[in-house]
C-alpha cells in the first residue's frame, strides 16, 4: 500500500475520533467590500419576489447569498473536467436531441432523467442494496457523487444518503437595497403614431410594444459584516459505507475512494460569478481556516491543498477500480407518460414494486385487469 492512500485512513475507520472537516472562508464583491451584491430571489408573494433575509433582535440580519443545494450543484459538475474525468464514471442519458450527463441531473441518481432510462434499472438495485444492508458499493460504481453530495430516492426506495459535503454562503448584516426601471419600446410608439402606452399588463406590455415600468424591485443587499462561505466535510456517513462483500479491506477501499471525492469537492477552489451581479472572490485580509474537529469538540488546524487532495482521489479510485461505461443510455419518454397516465395508487404501487421498466408497467396493467375482471365475476354470481 502506497502512504499517499494510507494517509487519511484514521479518518475513516470506524474507532476514529475525528467528526469532521471544516473549511471557513472570508468573501467580497469583486467590486470591493462595500459594494451591492444580489442575493438571489425567491417568490413571496402574488407577481413579487425577495431575499432570504432573517432578522434578529437588535437589528442584525443574515441573509443567504448562496444555499446548500445550489453550492453542491456547482461543485458537483468539476467531475465532469477532463482534469477529473478519471475520478468518476461518466454516465450520459440520451433524451431526444438532449443528451443528459448525471453530474447534471437536479436530484442525481434519484432524478426522474436516470429513473425513466436504461441507467434506472441498475440505479434501483444500487438503491435497494443501500436500503437493505448499507451496501453503498453499487451507487459508488455508478453515480458515487449522490453519495458525496446526498440523494434521496423518495419516490421509490426511499434510500436516503446525507451529504457528506456540505457548503452555504451567507452575509451577515445587511441592508437591503431597492432599484427601479423602465423598459421603453420604440416599436410601440412607431405602433401608436407617437407616446407609448405606459403598462405591466397586457399583450402591449406582452409584446414589448409599452413603456413598462419596474418600480421598487430588489435592488441588492449592501454587506456591513462578513460574507462567509462554511463548508462541512461529515466523515461519520463515510465510515458508514459499507462493501458489497462487507470485508475491512474492501469496505477500507470504498471509504477511502469517497473520501477523495469529497476532498476534491472540498479543496477545489471555487468560481463565485454566483448570479448575474454576484462575483465573490477571497478576502485577500483574511485567509481560510482550515480544521479537523474531534468528537470531544476540540478543534485541529488543517491544511488540504488541491493537488495532495486530487493525487489522493486518484489513487483510491484506481485502488477502488472506478471503470467508465462502453455505452451511453436512453430516456424512455413514452414509458414516462404511460407512468404519468396511471392514477396515484397505481403509480405508488408501480414504484414500490421495483425498477421502473416496460415490462413491470405491463405487469401491474395485467395485474389491475384480474382484479377487476374477478370483481365482475363475482358481481355477476
Amino acid at each position: 500500500m502506497s502512504d499517499t492512500l494510507g494517509q487519511y485512513d484514521d479518518w475513516v475507520k470506524e474507532d476514529s475520533n475525528v467528526a469532521a472537516l471544516t473549511m471557513r472562508q472570508w468573501l467580497e464583491p469583486v467590486e470591493g467590500k462595500d459594494a451591492a451584491i444580489f442575493p438571489p430571489t425567491y417568490p413571496i408573494e402574488q407577481n413579487s419576489s425577495g431575499y432570504n433575509i432573517d432578522r434578529f433582535e437588535g437589528g442584525f440580519s443574515v441573509c443567504q447569498i448562496d444555499s446548500v443545494g445550489s453550492q453542491a450543484n456547482r461543485m458537483e459538475p468539476i467531475f465532469k473536467r477532463k482534469e477529473y474525468q478519471h475520478l468518476v464514471p461518466q454516465m450520459i442519458i440520451n433524451a431526444g436531441q438532449h443528451k443528459i450527463h448525471l453530474l447534471d441531473a437536479g436530484h442525481r441518481a434519484a432524478d426522474a432523467i436516470a429513473r425513466f432510462s436504461t441507467l434506472g434499472p441498475e440505479l434501483h438495485e444500487a438503491f435497494r442494496a443501500f436500503c437493505r444492508d448499507g451496501n453503498a458499493e453499487k451507487l459508488a460504481r455508478i453515480a458515487p457523487t449522490s453519495i458525496v453530495f446526498g440523494s434521496w430516492d423518495s419516490r421509490a426506495t426511499q434510500a436516503k444518503l446525507p451529504r457528506i459535503v456540505r457548503s452555504v454562503i451567507r452575509a451577515f448584516d445587511v441592508d437591503e437595497m431597492h432599484r427601479s426601471a423602465q423598459y421603453s419600446t420604440i416599436a410601440g410608439e412607431i405602433l401608436e403614431g407617437g407616446e407609448a402606452e405606459v403598462t405591466t399588463k397586457g399583450p402591449k406590455a406582452e409584446l414589448g410594444l409599452a413603456h413598462v415600468p419596474a418600480v421598487m424591485t430588489p435592488g441588492g443587499v449592501r454587506v456591513r459584516g462578513d460574507i462567509r462561505c462554511e463548508a462541512v466535510l461529515n466523515l461519520v456517513p463515510v465510515r458508514a459505507l459499507g462493501s458489497a462483500s462487507g470485508t475491512v479491506d474492501d469496505d477500507l477501499k470504498l471509504r477511502r475512494y469517497i473520501l477523495g471525492l469529497a476532498l476534491v469537492a472540498f479543496a477545489t477552489p471555487q468560481e463565485n460569478f454566483l448570479r448575474e451581479g454576484c462575483l465573490l472572490v477571497p478576502d485577500a485580509t483574511k485567509p481560510p481556516q482550515w480544521k479537523a474537529v474531534k468528537k470531544d469538540g476540540t478543534r485541529e488546524k488543517l491544511s488540504i491543498e488541491h493537488h495532495v487532495a486530487l493525487t489522493y482521489a486518484t489513487e483510491a479510485a484506481k485502488e477502488f477500480g472506478i471503470k467508465q461505461p462502453t455505452q451511453t443510455f436512453e430516456f424512455d419518454n413514452e414509458l414516462a407518460k404511460q407512468v404519468m397516465g396511471l392514477s396515484e395508487k397505481e403509480r405508488k404501487e408501480l414504484l414500490k414494486s421495483g425498477a421502473v421498466t416496460r415490462d413491470s408497467l405491463q405487469r401491474l396493467k395485467q395485474s389491475a385487469k384480474r382484479k377487476t375482471e374477478k370483481d365482475v365475476s363475482l358481481g355477476g354470481s
